[in-house]
């Protein structure tokens, strides 16, 4: 081992450690549901994105196993060489119709479709304009883009048509939103930034990670919640967190998505779901439309939401299923996670870089497979833990 790259390594942990954020990863001993049992003990689940409950669902295991025995366990080929199975095409298919779009793309995951959709698109001669708060991966794929980029504060509407006119020289300009941002639990101010984005001649790309089957009927994300089918021009979702299971996709015109396939670098050189992976998403997109379980999601967020107010706890702007405690201090936060697992509540700390550093929380999602006696147990815990720590 180098010495030199071993004493970087260890001064980046020390500092991890000297500010108390260094976290060991916590490992689930049990299937992803309301409860999980972590060192042997039972708790109530309030960390996951298992927004639905469909991780464990039986129509969608099934449809796993079935899958896999008739088709392998791996699909053996990037998709472009060898690796587009029917299945493949039958999932994308049935996403381009679920989101109202001409087709979709599936790609490994809703990171990789945030690298994957910027880079291709784009040239020196575009600008990407986007919202400051936006996700890791978008902010990744920016960099990646060659691309003149603009930043604006957090869902500030006059900002956005600053960047807009003083942006008109370029060829290209694109707006990029979260459609619901994964910290703070709000959501995108998307019919007015559709509407400066039509007003400037601009193109609007939103990331549904946190909406897909949370917002918008059945789930359909937050291009149906608004009603602007036909004014969005690229969707991203996830596969992985409502929908239970694993990857990400694309939904958007023909042509984007032709362009994509042969343009997406994480697409071009990364092997295709397994076929029990695909069947899964498939028989998820199905369940989606057969159950209203998104009632019941929306039901336990409000109760939850109502608790955590009354019990004097700050949650911010908080309009969908996440919903942060803000603590402050990253080392409280901290302490305050690792307290309320003692409590019997798993939900995790999240500090710097994550958030900025004064607004560390303890990040909670509720789930629609949560019962009222669990979220019940959940708010006696966060009020014993405030009384414990003098939050």
């Amino acid at each position: 081992m180098n010495d030199l790259l071993e004493q970087v390594l260890g001064e980046k942990i020390d500092e991890l450690k000297n500010k108390k954020l260094f976290r060991e990863l916590t490992v689930l001993q049990s299937a992803q549901g309301p409860h999980v049992t972590i060192n042997g003990r039972d708790v109530i689940n309030l960390a996951s994105n298992n927004y639905l409950g469909l991780a464990t669902h039986p129509k969608i295991i099934d449809a796993a196993v079935r899958a896999t025995k008739e088709l392998g366990v791996g699909s053996g080929a990037v998709r472009t060489i060898a690796g587009t199975l029917q299945i493949h095409q039958e999932l994308e298919e049935k996403l381009a119709r679920f989101k109202q779009t001409e087709a979709a793309l599936v790609f490994q995951s809703g990171f990789t479709c945030n690298m994957g959709v910027i880079e291709p698109l784009l040239s020196p001669e575009d600008v990407i304009i986007s919202d400051e708060l936006n996700h890791a991966s978008i902010i990744d794929g920016i960099r990646l883009s060659k691309a003149a980029r603009r930043i604006y504060p957090h869902s500030d509407m006059d900002a956005l048509e600053k960047h807009l006119q003083e942006c008109a020289g370029y060829r290209l300009r694109l707006i990029v939103t979260d459609g619901v941002f994964s910290m703070d639990g709000d959501i995108a101010r998307l019919p007015e930034i559709t509407e400066l984005a039509e007003k400037y001649n601009a193109a609007v790309m939103v990331d549904d990670a946190h909406a897909s089957g949370v917002l918008g009927r059945r789930g359909r994300g937050s291009v149906d919640h608004f009603n602007l089918h036909g004014r969005v021009d690229i969707q991203v979702g996830t596969l992985s967190k409502a929908i239970g299971v694993l990857g990400g996709y694309i939904a958007g015109s023909r042509k984007l998505i032709n362009c994509l396939i042969h343009r997406g670098r994480p697409f071009l050189f990364s092997t295709s779901h397994p076929p029990g992976v695909t069947a899964a998403n498939i028989a998820a997109l199905e369940v989606m439309q057969e159950e209203n379980l998104q009632e019941k999601l929306w039901e336990n967020a409000a109760y939850f939401k109502k608790g955590l107010k009354q019990l004097g706890f700050n949650t911010g702007q908080s309009e969908t299923p996440i919903t942060p405690v803000i603590i402050g201090d990253g080392a409280r936060a901290m302490a305050f996670s690792d307290a309320l697992l003692e409590e019997g509540v798993f939900c995790t700390g999240i500090g710097y870089p994550t958030v900025p550093e004064d607004k560390s929380r303890v990040r909670t999602i509720v789930t629609a497979a949560h019962t009222r006696e669990d979220l019940e147990q959940a708010l006696e815990a966060f009020a014993r833990v405030k009384e414990k720590l003098q939050v």
